[in-house]
């Protein structure tokens, strides 16, 4: 089926982190995220409603770390991550095997070339190429290593010049090595998952709201611009505080979701907002702030269903 969405880039990586099986967090790099910013840019912003994480100093995040290790586990805990995986499959490939992701690999038709993998890195979008670059460079070995001049070329437009023949299949092979899907699964965790979890937690949000800062933040990537995370979440601090500022937990993410559907379908090819209208608002409209199972949703007029 047809995704209706979108990918901003994130921001680049730091591929010595991501790829070398180090536990330490990636640190944003200075490269040029798509939407053709000349920076990456920085949550610690004041000017969008900074996440304190990444406002902090060294002591101020041992502090918050504290803080947030001594809450519920909420979206971390095992059960709930594979929720969270398969919810946001659902939304990203219409399925809720997303264990099979790793190697997915088409062209959607939106103008942002090759989509593939686990969190939709695009080949029109910046981000499929700093994680190609990165990887292949740890691993040279890797049927990837000689389409990234081509990456190079076609990066910032819907192009497949130099990538077919053979690209595609090159993806699906890399996607059977172990090796390869534990470099997505960094990418998918420290730059998407752990910081989006941290912040909600912060926030003062549940595990509901923790998934939905995570699918905002893989959709629309990690940036402060008004159509990315960080600016969303300023529109919705606009509209209400935060269960941390003393807010109605269901009044925020009312507003949060507002705000994150207006960036939707600001975008030509994220009209379909089902992730939102028939998944995410019912969830929130049921009461079910802790995700808790079972769970049925529709998501571009499919249902799903997790029972446990």
């Amino acid at each position: 089926m047809t995704r209706f969405v979108l990918f901003a880039a994130p921001i680049a990586i730091a591929a010595s982190i991501l790829f070398n099986g180090g536990g330490d967090d990636p640190e944003p790099s200075a490269g040029s995220p798509a939407g053709g910013s000349a920076a990456a840019a920085d949550p610690a912003d004041a000017s969008v409603g900074p996440d304190p994480y990444a406002a902090a100093n060294d002591e101020e995040r041992r502090q918050l770390d504290e803080r947030v290790e001594a809450m519920p586990a909420g979206l971390a805990a095992p059960a709930k991550r594979e929720l969270a995986w398969k919810l946001l499959a659902t939304s990203e490939s219409s399925t809720l095997d997303w264990h099979g992701q790793y190697g997915m690999i088409d062209d959607n038709g939106d103008g942002t070339g090759y989509t593939a993998g686990i969190v939709g890195f695009c080949s029109g979008t910046h981000d499929m190429l700093t994680f190609v670059e990165a990887f292949t460079k740890d691993h040279p070995d890797s049927p990837l290593k000689r389409f990234v001049p081509a990456l190079r070329e076609v990066d910032g437009t819907g192009s497949h010049k130099g990538l077919d023949p053979g690209f595609t299949a090159a993806w699906k092979k890399s996607a059977e090595d172990p090796v390869f899907r534990a470099a997505q699964d960094r990418v998918r965790d420290k730059q998407y998952f752990e910081p989006a979890v941290r912040l909600a937690k912060l926030d003062g949000l549940g595990t509901l709201g923790q998934f939905i800062y995570f699918d905002a933040m893989v959709l629309q990537g990690p940036g402060t611009e008004p159509d990315a995370f960080y600016g969303i979440r300023k529109a919705a601090l606009a509209e209400a505080d935060t269960v941390d500022e003393g807010g109605d937990e269901k009044v925020y993410l009312d507003a949060f979701l507002d705000a994150a559907r207006a960036v939707m379908k600001s975008k030509k090819n994220q009209h379909d907002t089902s992730r939102i209208d028939t998944t995410q608002r019912e969830f929130l409209y049921d009461d079910n702030l802790g995700l808790t199972p079972p769970l049925t949703w529709k998501m571009y007029g499919e249902t799903f269903h997790v029972a446990s």
